[in-house]
C-alpha cells in the first residue's frame, strides 16, 4: 500500500511539473514581470540595485534570476522553466510533510499536492519571473527545517530554517511574517536548555541569507531603505485614488470564490480533526498547528498591503493545502469511509477542471510571445544605440539599456523633492513627457490606452505608427513640440 501511494505521488508530481512547464512556456505572464527580469538583466550586466537604478523590492530574486541568465542567456523561457520547477518542488515538500507525518494515510499527501497545484494563483504566479516561486520554496523549506529541528533535536537545522525564511523575505517582503512565526514556534517547542542556541542559530542563518542586502545598505542606506520600505509605506498608492475601494473588492472577492470557500472549510475541518479526532501525539499536532499559524499570518499580513492583490495570498496555499487534505479526510470519514478515495478524487478533479477553465478563459491575454512580436518591431525600426522610450519588457527583450530612471516605469507616478528623486533614481512622468514631446526618443513604444497617446501628441511627433499585440510603436520623428507636458 505504501509503495502504491508513493508511486501515485511521484506520478502526480511529474504530471504537475510537466503541466507547469508547459504553461510557463506559453501563457505564463504578468505585467510586473518585465520590471523584475529587466532588473535581473541589469544586475547581470554589472549594475547594482538601489545604487544604480530603482528597485522597489528586496533584491534576492533579481540576483537569483540574474544568476540563471548566466546559464540560459537573457531569455524569459529559461527563467520561467526554473520557476515552474521551483514551484513544483515547493508543493512536493509541502505534500511530503503530510506524507511523512501521516504514514498510515500517506495517500492524502497526493491530495494535498493536487489541491495546491490546481490553485490558479499557484499556476499563474508560480511560473513567472517574479518572486512567487522562490518565495514559496523558501518558506516551505523553512517550515520543514524548523519542524525537523525540533523533531530530530538538531540545532543546525534552526540555522538552515533561519537562512531559508530570511532568503524568502529577501526575495519578497510578502513572506516576511514566516521568520518571526517560525522563530517563536522554535522557542516554544524547543527544550529550555536548547532555546538560546537555536535562537542564535536561526539569527545567524538569517544574517547569512541577507548579507547581499547588508552590503548594499552599508554603501547607501538611504537609497536601500527608500526602495525597500519607504516606497511601499508611503508611495504605492500615489496616483491611484481608488486604491482603498480596490482593496475592499479584493477582500470581498473571497466571499464568492468557490476555491477560497473550499480552502476555508476544509482547513477548519482539518484543524478540528487534528485537535479532536486524530489521536496524534502532541509533537505532531503542534507541527500542523504551525502550518495553520503560517497560513493565517501570511494571509493577514498581505491583507494589510495597500493596495493589495489576490496573488499575494499564494504564499498561504501550501499550508492551507496540508490542512485541507486532512479536512477532506475527516469529512470523508464521517460521510462514507468506504468511499473516501472517490471523494478525494472527485474534489481533486473538480479543482483541476476549474483551473483548466480559468486558463482557457485567459488564453487571449497578453503573453511573452506577443511581447516578443512588439520587441521585433521595435528592433526593426530603431537603429542600434538610438534613444528608446519603452516598457520594461521591451528593454529586456531587445537587450537595450533603458535611459537612467526608466528602469521601473511605475516609479514615474511619484512626485518627490528633486534632491530625493535624483538620489533614488526616479524621474517623474512630467519630465518623461517633456522629453517625449521634445522628440528626444527615436522610438516610443507603449501599451497604454489611446488617451495616454493623445495627451502626449505622439501622432504629431512621429510619422509612423503600428499597433502590435495590443501595444503601439511610434517612430520616424516628424517634429518636436515645445511643451512642458501633456494637457490635462
Amino acid at each position: 500500500m505504501q509503495n502504491r501511494s508513493s508511486t501515485w505521488f511521484l506520478l502526480c508530481s511529474a504530471l504537475l511539473a510537466a503541466v507547469l512547464l508547459a504553461y510557463s512556456q506559453t501563457f505564463a505572464f504578468a505585467w510586473d514581470e518585465g520590471f523584475h527580469l529587466l532588473a535581473a538583466q541589469l544586475i547581470k550586466q554589472g549594475r547594482r540595485p538601489y545604487l544604480d537604478f530603482a528597485l522597489a523590492q528586496t533584491p534576492l530574486n533579481a540576483y537569483w534570476n540574474g544568476g540563471w541568465m548566466r546559464v540560459f542567456g537573457d531569455k524569459w523561457r529559461g527563467i520561467q522553466t526554473m520557476d515552474a520547477l521551483v514551484t513544483t518542488s515547493a508543493l512536493m515538500l509541502a505534500a511530503g510533510f503530510l506524507r511523512s507525518r501521516w504514514r498510515e494515510q500517506s495517500g492524502w499527501g497526493t491530495v494535498a499536492l493536487l489541491l495546491a497545484g490546481a490553485s490558479p494563483l499557484v499556476f499563474e504566479f508560480g511560473t513567472i519571473g517574479q518572486a512567487y516561486a522562490i518565495g514559496l520554496l523558501m518558506i516551505v523549506l523553512a517550515f520543514r527545517l524548523a519542524t525537523d529541528c525540533v523533531r530530530r533535536n538538531r540545532t543546525l537545522l534552526a540555522a538552515a530554517a533561519g537562512f531559508c525564511s530570511a532568503a524568502a523575505a529577501g526575495s519578497t517582503l510578502l513572506t516576511a511574517p514566516a521568520a518571526p512565526v517560525l522563530l517563536l514556534w522554535l522557542i516554544v517547542c524547543s527544550p529550555r536548555q536548547a532555546r538560546w542556541s537555536r535562537i542564535a542559530a536561526f539569527a545567524g542563518g538569517a544574517a547569512i541569507a541577507i548579507t547581499p542586502i547588508l552590503v548594499l545598505v552599508a554603501e547607501s542606506p538611504q537609497r536601500v531603505i527608500f526602495d525597500m520600505f519607504r516606497y511601499h509605506m508611503f508611495y504605492r498608492r500615489s496616483d491611484w485614488p481608488g486604491s482603498t475601494r480596490h482593496d475592499l473588492e479584493i477582500f470581498a472577492s473571497w466571499v464568492d470564490s468557490p476555491r477560497g470557500i473550499m480552502f476555508a472549510i476544509l482547513s477548519a475541518s482539518g484543524l478540528w480533526f487534528i485537535l479532536k479526532k486524530s489521536g496524534w501525539d502532541h509533537a505532531t499536532r503542534r507541527e500542523f498547528y504551525l502550518a495553520g499559524c503560517l497560513a493565517a499570518a501570511l494571509g493577514l499580513y498581505v491583507s494589510t498591503a495597500h493596495p493589495t492583490f489576490v496573488q499575494y495570498y499564494v504564499f498561504a496555499i501550501p499550508f492551507l493545502a496540508i490542512l485541507s487534505a486532512v479536512g477532506l479526510y475527516a469529512i470523508a470519514m464521517r460521510l462514507s469511509p468506504a468511499r473516501a478515495t472517490w471523494l478525494a478524487a472527485g474534489v481533486s478533479i473538480w479543482a483541476c477542471m476549474g483551473l483548466a477553465k480559468e486558463i482557457y478563459d485567459k488564453r487571449e491575454d497578453q503573453s511573452w510571445p506577443r511581447m516578443e512580436a512588439v520587441a521585433r518591431k521595435v528592433d526593426l525600426v530603431t537603429a542600434p544605440g538610438a534613444p528608446l522610450y519603452a516598457d520594461e519588457h521591451i528593454y529586456f527583450l531587445t537587450k537595450r539599456t533603458p535611459p537612467p530612471g526608466n528602469e521601473y516605469i511605475s516609479s514615474h507616478k511619484l512626485r518627490l523633492p528633486k534632491p530625493l528623486s535624483e538620489m533614488v533614481h526616479i524621474v517623474p512622468q512630467p519630465e518623461w513627457d517633456r522629453r517625449i514631446m521634445a522628440g528626444e526618443f527615436a522610438t516610443v513604444e507603449t501599451c497604454e490606452e489611446e488617451d495616454w497617446i493623445k495627451k502626449r501628441k505622439l501622432t504629431e511627433i512621429y510619422k509612423q505608427r503600428e499597433e502590435v499585440s495590443e501595444c503601439t510603436v511610434f517612430w520616424d520623428r516628424a517634429k518636436t513640440l515645445a511643451a512642458s507636458g501633456p494637457e490635462d
